[in-house]
């Protein structure tokens, strides 16, 4: 198996694709947004998971244990109580480090995208198979949407502030809690990839499992096209894949830059247009198989490549 690159296309219509800590898009200093690797893995590995694939690298609860009032709270797993969630608790003196890395190669997102394990006398770093860029945002005329939402429920600090004042004594008590939501009202991500299939060949004479397979990039490309779209939470409603393209390399000889690049998105036509003119020259040649998947529905895709429906997968 040789290697791979390709792009994928998350399009954000009044939703929030990947929000920095105020809540807002993330963006650069010169205000460019952009969304991290990190968003566009977790709906991947949460699609995995809910088919009930082994998958680590994921937030877990557990009860914490009752404090002195017996009262108890809900807590994220540390990385070791997850792996023994999936496998056997790690013994420091009899489990061998083979038998960890066997285990990490069995969960779907370490063969992925690789893995830093540090457990109890474990020290392994994975470099993954599969790696991305930053997803930047192509659309020039995006804007950031703040709305104000009502809560149904009173304020409890305007309640305790009342019972200091004498004078609006429970008026404050009567307000709901205010909040924000924050969206973009149109913004267009790209993220380009690569795959490279030999990056666990040092690792392939210790486990059997060690190998990225025609089958492992089935399943990541499986995902790829539709889990975004199947990710649907309140700020992530009206994120869903648009676009991807798949370039399956003649030899594993050939090197390509971020394809993400050489991607030409038209923002003023009413059906949005990508123009693949320049990837196709920059690809000529080097490659054995190329699709390329989209929404026939509000995309227009110029290129002469193989393409197909992102939702039915049919040849266009």
């Amino acid at each position: 198996m040789n290697r791979i690159y390709g792009v994928i296309g998350i399009k954000a219509k009044m939703a929030n694709w990947n929000a920095d800590f105020t809540g807002r898009p993330k963006s650069i200093t010169d205000g460019t947004i952009f969304g991290s690797d990190k968003a566009l893995k977790y709906p991947m590995k949460k699609m995995w998971l809910n088919e009930n694939k082994n998958v680590l690298y994921i937030k877990t609860w557990k009860e914490s244990e009752k404090n002195k009032d017996g009262k108890s709270s809900m807590i994220p797993n540390q990385l070791g109580e997850r792996y023994a969630n999936l496998f056997e608790p790690i013994d420091k003196k009899t489990t061998s480090t083979k038998e960890v890395l066997k285990n990490l190669f069995d969960c779907t997102d370490v063969k992925n995208f690789g893995a830093t394990f540090a457990e109890e006398g474990q020290n392994i770093s994975i470099t993954g198979a599969v790696q991305f860029g930053q997803g930047f945002n192509k659309f020039e005329y995006t804007e950031t949407e703040v709305q104000d939402i009502l809560s149904p429920f009173a304020d409890s600090r305007a309640k305790e502030k009342s019972k200091k004042s004498k004078d609006d004594e429970g008026e404050e008590a009567k307000q709901s809690t205010l909040g924000t939501k924050i969206t973009v009202d149109e913004a267009h991500y790209f993220y380009g990839f690569s795959i490279n299939p030999s990056s666990y060949n040092e690792y392939s004479e210790i486990v059997d499992n060690a190998k990225y397979i025609k089958e492992d990039y089935e399943e990541f490309k499986r995902v790829a096209i539709v889990s975004a779209t199947a990710y649907s939470t309140n700020s992530k409603f009206g994120c869903e894949n648009e676009f991807a393209l798949f370039v399956e390399c003649a030899d594993n000889k050939t090197y390509l830059p971020d394809l993400s690049d050489y991607i030409k998105f038209d923002s003023d036509s009413e059906k949005r247009t990508i123009d693949l003119t320049e990837l196709e020259k920059l690809i000529n040649g080097k490659y054995e198989k190329v699709e390329v998947y989209y929404n026939p529905f509000k995309l227009d895709v110029v290129t002469t490549l193989d393409r197909f429906n992102i939702f039915t997968e049919e040849k266009i």
